[in-house]
């Protein structure tokens, strides 16, 4: 069953709510309204967009149901609200999980609001993360209620559409990264629709259904159950439970001694007095009266039924593992067309059908790879394109990486002239995320990440715990010249804006010790990238003692290619690993 959101949205957050909120910002309720009216469907639409491919909507499910959303906000709503406190966790909250859930600039979202509704920025940046907290809430909510999956997550979101439509511009669309929204409304549905077909749909648990009520003879009332009885329906229970235990360890002892008769007279037992039982367990209002006879053989179903159970909760740990997180395959080509490939599969079934195409198409030891097999880890939809990837593990330079359904270029692989991004597009179809990895936009992301944390920290509620500073600085990249010491321009601000979180938590009495870290990635002499790291993580030292920051707080020391955060197969990964890093003292 789905449901709407905007309309949940408007229970939660019902005029009581908007009074309370535009008075703790100094609004008027009709503008506090505006303001969450114009946020709520371009977070719903950006929600919309990343549930539209199938790694997209796991990302999404697993983020609606992780232990940051609450699915009690809706009754707690008013007291959160009601101290300084509970608001701006509330805002910082909500607007980590915008980030997490949809992607979005939260900082360019709020802008895109304030311009539409005439509030202050300030203002519609914090009532943007108190949007999404809610609805992030009010999602987690009914998944949970309904024993919802993430199958059942597009088709849920295409439901919104209509409610999305009336109320989204095309600033906000724009904002969110949307580009119009007449041109996201024409593609969503499709796209929804399409990435619904490459996830599981998984029924609800079927429920005993309950013992029929005897027929009752016209005019009589049924007669009401008599307080005692009901009063001390427990200790039926109770008996009934070590009845079944006394006699499932009887039959126990009884199979050890003629194994092969017990099978045999058992199991028709059990499946001629298994639904007896379930009957029995539905109606728990009913006294238990019994002969020996009937004790005796309610006796042996009921050891039955519990050995049934017995063997299948033995076996509920492996069939009750889920699969978090996502496949991975990853491959570098030498200059003679050899390739090194890593990945990581599921099942020994995925492994030996990648190492058998690998065989194939190489030939026996004319390869390298290195998979490894992790119940944990998702299907590996990528496997049903193999033939398609093959070819590119011939080419000399390519450089591929597959997480989940994500796939990213590089090397000769990403050359616009060879035409690899299109064909791969063309191979794996619109459930599958394909780019190159471009250094630029990464740098630009990284740097907007970085802006809009960095907010709660300049926030009234903003922390100087080590840990916390150190999480947001993290964020920024230092994005160094090849072989270089020298701050690239692109860090420069970022830096500056670290000083001053650092000199603002000091001026406090609360000053922040802080480890600058460098990293490198593994190309290259080791005690070369060794030194360089060192002489990186000294020059950001540097950098930030000569906008103030007591030296005295701050060390720096270089670990080269040690704790790479990510595969060095491709350039992405070379990028992510090639950092400084900030670590509380």
């Amino acid at each position: 069953m789905s449901i709407n959101v905007f309309q949940l949205l408007d229970t939660v957050m019902n005029d009581d709510v908007v009074r309370s909120l535009a008075g703790r910002f100094g609004l008027t309720p009709d503008l506090a309204r505006k303001v969450t009216g114009a946020a709520a469907p371009a977070i719903v639409a950006a929600i919309m967009h990343r549930g539209s491919t199938a790694e997209g909507a796991r990302g999404l499910f697993s983020t609606i149901m992780s232990p940051d959303v609450n699915a009690l906000i809706g009754k707690q709503l008013p007291d959160l609200l009601s101290s300084t406190t509970g608001l701006n966790q509330l805002e910082t909250s909500g607007r980590e999980l915008i980030q997490r859930a949809a992607g979005v600039n939260v900082g360019a979202l709020s802008d895109a609001v304030a311009a539409q509704t005439g509030a202050a920025q300030s203002t519609a940046f914090s009532l943007t993360g108190v949007v999404g907290a809610v609805l992030m809430g009010i999602l987690k909510q009914h998944f949970t209620s309904s024993s919802g999956a993430v199958g059942h997550l597009p088709t849920l979101l295409g439901h919104q559409l209509s409610s999305v439509n009336a109320s989204l511009t095309d600033r906000l669309a724009h904002a969110v990264g949307l580009g119009t929204a007449a041109a996201f409304a024409g593609s969503i549905l499709a796209r929804l629709k399409d990435v619904s077909a490459h996830l599981e749909h998984p029924q609800p648990v079927a429920r005993p259904v309950p013992a029929a009520v005897p027929p009752q003879t016209v005019g009589t009332a049924t007669p009401p159950i008599e307080p005692e009885k009901r009063k001390h329906s427990w200790l039926w229970w109770l008996l009934a439970a070590i009845a079944l235990i006394l006699a499932f360890f009887a039959l126990r002892s009884c199979q050890k001694d003629d194994a092969t008769q017990d099978t045999s007279a058992a199991t028709p037992a059990s499946a001629a007095s298994a639904p007896a039982v379930v009957v029995a367990a539905s109606d728990a209002s009913a006294p238990v009266v019994a002969s020996a006879a009937a004790s005796d053989a309610s006796a042996v179903s009921a050891a039955s039924a519990v050995a049934a159970a017995s063997a299948a909760s033995d076996a509920a740990p492996a069939a009750a593992t889920t699969p978090t997180q996502d496949s991975h395959l990853s491959f570098t080509v030498d200059k003679a067309g050899v390739p090194t490939i890593s990945a990581t599969v599921g099942t020994e079934a995925e492994k030996a059908q990648l190492m058998d195409a690998l065989t194939k198409k190489f030939g026996a030891g004319k390869f390298t790879a290195n998979v490894s097999v992790d119940p944990a880890t998702k299907p590996a939809d990528w496997l049903s394109h193999l033939d398609g990837l093959l070819p590119l593990m011939a080419l000399p330079g390519a450089e591929v990486k597959i997480d989940g359904s994500h796939v990213e270029l590089s090397g000769t692989a990403a050359d616009a002239k060879l035409g690899w991004l299109d064909k791969l597009k063309a191979l794996f179809g619109s459930g599958f995320d394909i780019g190159v990895f471009n250094v630029q936009k990464a740098v630009a992301d990284a740097t907007q990440s970085f802006q809009d944390a960095l907010k709660g920290l300049f926030g009234s509620n903003g922390s100087c715990a080590g840990d916390d500073v150190a999480k947001v600085l993290n964020l920024q990249v230092v994005n160094f010249g090849t072989g270089s010491v020298t701050i690239p321009a692109s860090a420069g601000d970022d830096l500056r804006q670290s000083a001053k979180v650092l000199k603002a938590c000091a001026k406090q009495g609360k000053p922040v010790h802080l480890e600058v870290a460098g990293y490198s990635d593994n190309v290259g002499d080791k005690t070369t990238n060794l030194t360089l790291s060192k002489r990186r993580a000294q020059a950001v030292l540097t950098y930030l003692v000569a906008q103030g920051v007591n030296a005295s707080t701050l060390t720096a020391a270089g670990y080269g290619d040690a704790n790479p955060i990510d595969s060095n197969d491709t350039a992405g990964g070379r990028f992510h690993n090639r950092r400084i890093a900030f670590a509380a003292k």
